[in-house]
């Protein structure tokens, strides 16, 4: 897919993405702790069933299951020798889950390690750490690349950087951020919108964070300068922690949705769901969906 086409894709109709997939992992049995994307591999037909029912319940971009499959992230699991090998059979499991019926978007998240002088990561090995990511996911045939849950705008901006080296794939960047429009490791919506549109970002947003009822005033901030679509793909609603130590999403479908519509009405225009979210999460906002085209 080139930058035209997905501007195209979002020029007149609402765009809705996919929902929860850690989330609905843990609750098909994948224990803490461990390597997702290995217990992926290991149990493909969980992701396969889970992604087939997002796109019956209406998804057009599913996120294929490689968030943390980069050489970093990998190294903690003694896995990094296994990149180029790990991601082309994980986007081959979305690929053959949607069947052509949605668009399959490479997944790319953080590395948890924050940029000099602040941290010990440097802006160089993080370009080539998703240099390489990148270029893995252009092979194995992604249709576009999605920066999600990153925690700082320069995160966004390293990824837009080696993207932009090794393939013309749109990349859609969403942060993770508070209440307030502020990233945890530096930046803010505001900031986030005006830098990311300029470095030539398809789309950009917030994904995870807190619920739909709490970010009307944030993503009215970005839509006040944006020239992009803005993304809104949040949590169903703020966890609590049961007493086995599972985070429960209180919110329902139903309010899921409603809260969507009024982000949909502050201007959002690509609409998902991300933690404690599942199939039925968007088949409601399919019914969103089709009210407001």
């Amino acid at each position: 897919m080139t930058k035209q086409e997905f501007a195209r894709l979002t020029e007149s109709d609402l765009l809705l993405l996919d929902g929860a997939t850690g989330s609905n992992l843990m609750r098909a049995g994948m224990p803490r702790g461990i390597c997702t994307e290995q217990w992926v591999l290991e149990h493909p037909d969980v992701l396969f069933q889970l992604q087939r029912a997002y796109v019956e319940a209406g998804s057009q971009v599913v996120y294929a299951p490689t968030f943390s499959v980069n050489r970093f992230s990998l190294e903690g699991f003694g896995l990094a020798d296994q990149i180029q090998d790990m991601i082309p059979r994980l986007v081959r499991i979305s690929q053959d889950a949607v069947e052509g019926r949605a668009l399959v978007a490479g997944d790319i998240t953080t590395t948890g390690q924050m940029l000099e002088p602040a941290g010990p990561m440097t802006y160089e090995k993080l370009l080539d750490i998703y240099r390489e990511q990148v270029q893995l996911l252009a092979e194995a045939g992604v249709d576009l690349l999605v920066a999600e849950t990153l925690l700082s705008v320069d995160e966004a901006m390293a990824i837009l950087d080696a993207a932009a080296d090794v393939c013309d794939l749109p990349v859609m960047c969403t942060l993770t951020l508070e209440a307030d429009g502020s990233a945890l490791y530096g930046g803010s919506a505001l900031e986030m919108v005006e830098t990311l549109q300029e470095m030539g970002a398809a789309a950009v947003g917030v994904n995870c964070s807190v619920g739909p009822d709490q970010l009307e005033a944030v993503v009215s901030t970005m839509c006040s300068v944006a020239k992009v679509p803005i993304i809104a793909k949040p949590n169903a609603g703020m966890p609590v922690i049961s007493p086995q130590g599972e985070a429960v999403y209180p919110m329902s479908p139903d309010d899921f949705a409603r809260h969507i519509g009024v982000l949909v009405q502050a201007g959002a225009r690509i609409i998902g769901g991300c933690c404690g979210t599942t199939p039925a999460f968007i088949r409601k906002l399919a019914q969103l969906k089709k009210a407001h085209d």
